[in-house]
């Protein structure tokens, strides 16, 4: 073996074996980043695949973990939560109210005077909370539970009104009443059957119930109590927590991604944000304006019938008629022989509607969720059907968020190509060019005209009755 050693670069040394081959060794080796990105992939691969199995055989392990964790860090995402809806209020209460004010005191420091704003909002937050808090709970005692004790110990006084008035209808159509009367008596036979052997079993399972139900509510308040806790603390440093995140995304991912994915949580938030504000303030207009019209109507459970309609109508488009229908019902059981309060107040609500979704909500809604109403069905269809009413409440702005990526996305790509990006260029494109000019779609070619069938019919009968005369003569 033959060694050689370069003039220039005293640190490598070359060595040759006695097949020929060379090899270089260095007296200082440097950290070879090649090998260690292979490594790293691998290892990370055998991690994920570990992972991997043990969600697929252990998926009941892995799930009851999950929920676990979840459980425990249940009041932290309700502080979260509690936190991001308070956002909007915070952020008006600070730069409109109370900054003002501290700012014309002079003898308080300028560094001091944001602070300060900040602290005291988020005390009239606290303050707000708790009276919003007290007033729940003095409608719920002196209106809207012995609306619910009267209805329930009304029951059977509803059901026969109900029955009289059905009674008086069937006696004003005999044709009806004979298909009818005995499938209506077989199915009350039926009824009080069922009522009078379960009536037992059915009075356990409901004390049981409620006091589950009880037990559970004790626990969701204490988890309210904790995250409103939390939420404190998160409004009180949310821009720190804000950077934070934007700078594990910066040092993380490349910076055209990183902007990307910055622009793309800034939009989200703007899009949440604005509906979900928006829509609790026009809620509870709705639910005002509907126990003024209840009250001057005389309707009988003003409140209780203003709550179901301002709380439904947060679920956007099907939300009015999940609380007009129960509440018609209602109206209508309370005394059935005069149903005109009942027809009143479904034309007071069609009204009150009409007016929330051409007037009131797009003056509220500061934000439009740019989806038509095509795509609002589809979005509380689609994650009303996955996740129930939650998913009818967020359907809309999640989707909203979706179609708009996708949308940016695709302008994105056309812009790329030179090609148009709005959706009104596409409306008469045949065909699009290298240079990304436009073709527009060909006239549709006229067909020479066909004779009828039956004409064609005629014709071929007249014509070989004269080849059969010429072959005859």
């Amino acid at each position: 073996m033959t060694t050689y050693k370069d003039e220039k670069e005293e640190k490598d040394i070359i060595t040759v074996n006695s097949e020929g081959r060379i090899r270089s060794k260095s007296k200082n080796p440097k950290f070879d980043n090649h090998y260690f990105k292979w490594g790293l992939t691998f290892f990370v691969t055998f991690l994920c695949c570990i992972l991997s199995i043990y969600i697929v055989f252990y998926h009941d392990e892995f799930k009851a973990t999950i929920k676990h964790i979840n459980k425990i860090l249940s009041p932290v995402y309700v502080g979260f939560i509690i936190a991001y809806l308070y956002t909007p209020l915070l952020n008006m209460l600070e730069k409109k109210v109370m900054y003002p004010i501290y700012k014309k005191i002079k003898f308080i420091k300028d560094e001091n005077k944001m602070p300060l704003a900040r602290g005291t909002s988020i005390i009239v937050i606290i303050i707000l909370t708790i009276l919003l808090v007290y007033a729940v709970i003095q409608i719920a005692i002196k209106q809207v539970i012995p609306s619910l004790i009267s209805i329930v110990s009304n029951i059977n006084i509803y059901l026969n009104n109900i029955t009289a008035w059905s009674e008086r209808f069937l006696d004003d159509n005999p044709s009806l009443k004979a298909f009818v009367m005995d499938d209506l008596n077989r199915f009350s036979d039926d009824i009080s059957t069922w009522v009078t052997e379960n009536f037992k079993s059915l009075s356990a399972g409901v004390i049981k119930s409620l006091s589950q139900g009880f037990l559970v509510f004790i626990k969701k308040l204490w988890n309210f109590i904790i995250g409103f806790i939390i939420s404190i603390y998160v409004l009180w440093s949310k821009e720190r927590h804000v950077a934070r995140c934007k700078k594990i995304i910066y040092a993380t991912f490349s910076r055209e991604t990183a902007n990307a994915l910055v622009e793309a949580f800034r939009y989200t938030h703007r899009t949440f944000i604005g509906f979900f504000f928006g829509k609790i303030v026009d809620s509870i207009i709705v639910g005002l304006i509907c126990f003024i019209g209840c009250t001057l109507m005389s309707i009988p459970y003003a409140i209780l019938i203003s709550i179901i309609v301002g709380v439904t109508n947060i679920i956007p488009f099907f939300g009015p008629y999940f609380g007009a229908i129960p509440s018609t019902i209602l109206i209508f059981a309370f005394d059935p022989m005069h149903p005109g309060k009942a027809l009143a107040f479904v034309i007071f609500i069609l009204a009150l509607q009409q007016f929330d979704g051409n007037v009131l909500g797009p003056r509220i809604l500061s934000t439009s969720t740019g989806l038509t109403g095509f795509w609002i069905i589809f979005a509380i269809t689609l994650f009303g059907g996955l996740f129930g009413v939650f998913g009818m409440v967020i359907g809309v702005p999640v989707f909203a968020v979706i179609y708009a990526g996708l949308r940016q996305f695709g302008r994105n790509r056309l812009k790329k190509k030179g090609f148009p990006y709005r959706t009104s260029d596409y409306y008469e494109v045949g065909t699009i060019n290298e240079d990304g000019s436009v073709n527009p779609i060909p006239p549709i070619e006229k067909r020479p005209e066909k004779k009828a069938f039956i004409s064609s019919v005629i014709d071929n009968f007249k014509s070989n009755k004269n080849t059969k005369k010429d072959k005859k003569k």
